[in-house]
C-alpha cells in the first residue's frame, strides 16, 4: 500500500476512536434553551427543510468531508452517497489530493456520483495544494471526478504540522484561495478541519471572495492527536493535542460579520447530536455539518444504523424547535439560548 493510502486509512481508523477526540467539549454545553411553555403551533407543521447555497435540504446537516483515497473508502462513500441521495442532505469527499497524485484511486471518489446522481456533492482539496498555484487541469478532475456542486478547500496547518510527512510551507495558501475563487465556476468552501477559525482569519477569507465558512471548531476529533497517533515517536503528553478555538466561540465570533457581510456559516466541530445542531442555529449558523459520527456508524452498523442515527436526530430537531415555539430552521436565533 502506498503511504498515501496508508495515511487516510490510518485517518479513518484513528478518528472513530474515542482517543483521538479533544479533551474539552465544543462549547455547547455551556448554553440551555429558553423553554416556551405556551409554544402556540401544530407541531404537524414543524419541519427540518433548510437552504445552502440556494438549494433546499431536508435537514440542516452537511455530511463532512472524510473518506477516500484507499481501497477500502470506496464502500463507505458509496453507503453515504446512497443515503445522502434518498434523505436529499449535502456532503464532500474526502481530500482528493491522492486521487491526482494516483489515479487509479478515482473510483474511490467517483463512485458517490454513480450512487448520488443528483445529490450536492462537494469536491475536496487541502489550502496547502493551492501554494505556488493549481494547476486547470487539477481543478477540472476535483470537479469532473464527482461531477461536484461545489469545492470546499480545508485549512490543517495544526495537523500538517503534527504529520511526520506533512507540509510545512503555507506561505500562498489565501492567494491560492483567492485565485481558486477566480478560476472555478463553482461556490468555494473553506473550512478548518478542527481547530476553528477565527473572526480575523474569516475576514481575510471573505475579502478573497469565498461564499461560505465552515467554522470546524475545536470539540471534535483532534487531528494533531490523530497524527501523533500515528507517529511511533508521539509523547503522550503532546502539548498540541488540545489546541484549537471551540466551535461555539469560532461561531460567536463570526456570526457578527453577517451584519454587513453577504455569506453562509456552516457549524462544525463536536456535533454530536440534535441539541447541538439547534444550539449552532441558534448563534448564527446557516447549516451544520459532522463527519465523525457519520463514519463511525457506517463502519459499526452500516447504512441501516445511519438511517435510525439520523432519523433520530430529525426527531428530536422538531421536539426542539415545537418546544422553542418555532415551525422552522430560520426562526431560530440566539434568543431561544441563554447561559448556564
Amino acid at each position: 500500500m502506498s503511504d498515501i493510502r496508508k495515511r487516510k486509512k490510518d485517518h479513518v481508523e484513528l478518528t472513530v476512536t474515542e482517543g483521538t477526540q479533544y479533551s474539552f467539549r465544543s462549547g455547547f454545553e455551556k448554553y440551555y434553551f429558553n423553554h416556551n411553555a405556551l409554544p402556540e403551533i401544530d407541531f404537524n407543521e414543524v419541519h427540518t427543510r433548510s437552504t445552502l447555497l440556494g438549494r433546499e435540504f431536508s435537514f440542516p446537516l452537511f455530511i463532512s468531508s472524510m473518506t477516500g483515497g484507499y481501497s477500502e473508502a470506496g464502500p463507505v462513500n458509496a453507503q453515504i452517497a446512497e443515503f445522502c441521495e434518498s434523505e436529499n442532505l449535502p456532503f464532500g469527499v474526502g481530500s482528493q489530493r491522492a486521487m491526482l497524485e494516483d489515479r487509479t484511486l478515482t473510483k474511490t471518489f467517483s463512485v458517490v456520483r454513480e450512487k448520488a446522481p443528483s445529490a450536492f456533492i462537494c469536491a475536496n482539496i487541502g489550502g496547502v495544494q493551492l501554494v505556488n498555484g493549481f494547476p486547470e487541469t487539477h481543478i477540472r478532475s476535483l470537479i469532473d471526478s464527482i461531477r461536484a456542486n461545489a469545492i470546499i478547500v480545508h485549512l490543517n496547518p495544526l495537523q500538517e504540522l503534527m504529520q511526520p510527512e506533512g507540509d510545512h510551507n503555507f506561505k500562498g495558501v489565501l492567494k491560492g484561495i483567492e485565485q481558486l475563487v477566480r478560476d472555478t465556476e463553482l461556490p468555494v468552501i473553506v473550512k478548518e478541519t478542527g481547530a476553528g477559525l477565527s473572526k480575523y482569519t474569516a475576514k481575510r477569507l471573505l475579502n478573497a471572495g469565498v461564499e461560505v465558512l465552515d467554522v470546524a471548531g475545536a470539540g471534535g476529533t483532534s487531528w494533531a492527536k490523530v497524527e501523533n497517533y500515528r507517529n511511533s515517536n508521539h509523547d503522550p503528553h503532546h502539548n498540541f493535542d488540545d489546541w484549537g478555538i471551540p466551535t461555539t466561540v469560532c461561531l460567536e465570533e463570526i456570526q457578527s460579520l453577517q451584519w454587513d457581510r453577504s455569506f453562509e456559516l456552516i457549524a462544525s466541530g463536536g456535533i454530536r447530536s440534535a441539541d447541538h445542531m439547534a444550539k449552532a442555529l441558534c448563534l448564527g449558523a446557516t447549516f451544520t455539518a459532522t463527519a465523525q459520527p457519520i463514519i463511525k456508524t457506517v463502519i459499526n452498523e452500516g447504512q441501516k444504523g445511519l438511517e435510525t442515527l439520523i432519523n433520530t436526530w430529525k426527531k428530536d430537531l422538531r421536539i426542539i424547535l415545537a418546544l422553542l415555539g418555532c415551525t422552522s430552521i430560520k426562526e431560530l436565533n440566539k434568543s431561544h439560548l441563554l447561559l448556564k
